[in-house]
């Protein structure tokens, strides 16, 4: 048994073990070889612990052992301490290892450690290894010394930090804490819920989502947790995030989200209690043709444009909210709010009265993009006050910026919250506005033609008789309807030049 860790010499621990691989692979990379040995260490530190605590308590070894894999099964030759002893084939010791810890806890550990190239000699030599496992060695991982809340924050550590490494890439992996935690705020998730994730990425809102329930002082053992993922690696990382954070009841999925659901019932998408998603925006490479047949029934409000997935995940997700409990908050780039080519689809998601609240926010919330964000929010059964209504929020100064990251303060996100709670017309900041009023504008949700700006000049100009207050709102609204439309041209833009590598 050793002494807790603190946080900060435990997320220092674990950024070590990345700064060995530099120069060696690409840190894009990284995540590949670093989250499963942490992983895999945990687990080994966790079982020793367990075991001795019942063999102190009993001195039986067959009931020691027994308990020891009551939580998860590690078979002979196959501990942490079995790989360290390897001198020589130390990536083979390390596959055997993690294929036999993944079979003896199906399904909940299928596939959790990943596909890296453990046993290519060429990129990961057995020194390397060895560095690696030395390194880990270090420290006990153990609940005694690093409680599955604190290690579970150096894992959120280690996610961010690798998002930062690999630059472009990491949209799928990292969506902004801060806002994870207001959306998460505004859904109030509770106890006995089923929350889901169609894009789920390394598990961020989902823990977010959990976090919100502990914080209320709920029992987080009643929540089910459920996510899908495109990319392989990510879903495995989802899963480790998940069990380091000590849930127990969840079940992540690998697979596209569009052409093949995950979870379904018979015949019909499960529903859920609470979904967040921040899907990939505008993905291009998509089956459009059959989407226009699709055997869900996900093409209620229509077709999207084959450039533009958005409103194909968007209804993906309104379809797999609970007919009664369901409510939705969903991470969009502004151009869902406003393409011409979407406004039919606009108009019915108006007319069927699910839509509760647009927010806007910020530019630089989306990772490594300037854009400004949205997020969506939706309920199956609006409360009565609110039916036939829906609030704008224009919170794009609520935003802080440091080291060219953006970021909600917490007195952004309260302030945000409380808008959102009061449903009311607020100066400058919200406006709740009729379906008929937005019909009557085409169903176009584009914030400024709700929130005018505030306020801010009050005098006639006596010169030229004409109102200044007048024509700057009307400047300012035209300007900013006219550069959040550039903002999704670029990004169309960005998307044809790169080769359209995103699929769905």
């Amino acid at each position: 048994m050793t002494g807790q860790i603190s946080q900060r010499e435990l997320e220092s621990y674990l950024w070590g073990a990345a700064n060995l691989l530099r120069g060696l692979i690409d840190a894009g990379d990284y995540k590949q070889y670093i989250f499963p040995l942490l992983f895999f260490k945990r687990l080994s530190d966790v079982w020793d612990e367990e075991y001795e605590i019942a063999l102190k308590e009993t001195k039986d070894e067959n009931y020691a052992r027994a308990t020891a894999n009551d939580r998860f099964t590690i078979p002979d030759g196959a501990h942490w301490s079995d790989v360290r002893s390897a001198s020589r084939d130390v990536g083979r010791a390390l596959l055997n290892a993690f294929r036999a810890i993944e079979a003896a806890n199906l399904p909940r550990l299928t596939g959790v450690f990943g596909n890296a190239s453990w046993t290519d000699k060429a990129q990961m030599p057995d020194e390397t290894l060895k560095n690696l496992i030395e390194h880990f060695s270090q420290q006990a991982l153990s609940l005694s010394a690093v409680p599955e809340d604190e290690l579970g924050n150096a894992y959120e550590y280690l996610i961010k930090q690798f998002a930062d490494d690999s630059g472009h890439t990491a949209q799928e992996f990292y969506t902004n804490r801060t806002l994870v935690h207001l959306m998460t705020q505004m859904l109030e998730p509770k106890i006995g819920e089923r929350i889901y994730d169609p894009t789920v990425g390394t598990g961020g809102m989902l823990i977010s989502a959990l976090a919100e329930v502990k914080r209320r002082g709920g029992d987080v053992r009643t929540l089910g947790l459920y996510g899908q993922e495109l990319i392989q690696i990510t879903a495995a990382i989802a899963r480790m995030n998940l069990v380091l954070h000590g849930v127990e009841d969840f079940e992540i999925a690998a697979g596209n989200t569009l052409s093949n659901p995950s979870f379904t019932e018979k015949d019909r998408l499960r529903t859920f209690d609470v979904i967040l998603a921040n899907p990939p925006y505008s993905i291009k490479k998509w089956n459009r043709e059959a989407w226009q047949n699709d055997p869900w029934g996900r093409n209620f409000l229509g077709t999207p444009p084959q450039g533009r997935a958005d409103y194909a995940f968007f209804q993906h997700i309104l379809k797999s909210l609970d007919p009664k409990t369901g409510r939705c908050a969903i991470l969009f780039p502004h151009g869902v709010l406003f393409r011409n080519e979407e406004a039919d689809m606009r108009s019915k998601l108006v007319e069927a009265d699910l839509l509760e609240c647009v927010l806007g926010l910020g530019p630089n919330l989306f990772y490594n993009s300037p854009m400004e964000a949205c997020v969506v929010i939706c309920r199956t059964q609006k409360s009565p006050a609110r039916h036939g209504k829906v609030l704008f929020i224009d919170a794009v100064r609520e935003v802080a910026r440091e080291r060219a990251q953006s970021f909600l303060k917490a007195e952004h996100q309260a302030r945000i919250l409380a808008a959102y709670k009061a449903f009311a017309d607020e100066p400058g900041f919200a406006k709740v506005a009729s379906t008929e009023e937005i019909l009557e504008k085409d169903g176009n949700l584009s914030i400024p033609r709700y929130v005018r700006p505030a306020e801010n000049i009050n005098e006639k100009d006596d010169r030229d008789g004409q109102d200044l207050k007048q024509i700057w709102e009307t400047f300012e609204t035209n300007g900013r309807e006219f550069w959040l439309q550039m903002d999704d041209l670029v990004e169309m833009l960005d998307g044809v030049v790169v080769g359209e590598t995103d699929d769905a």
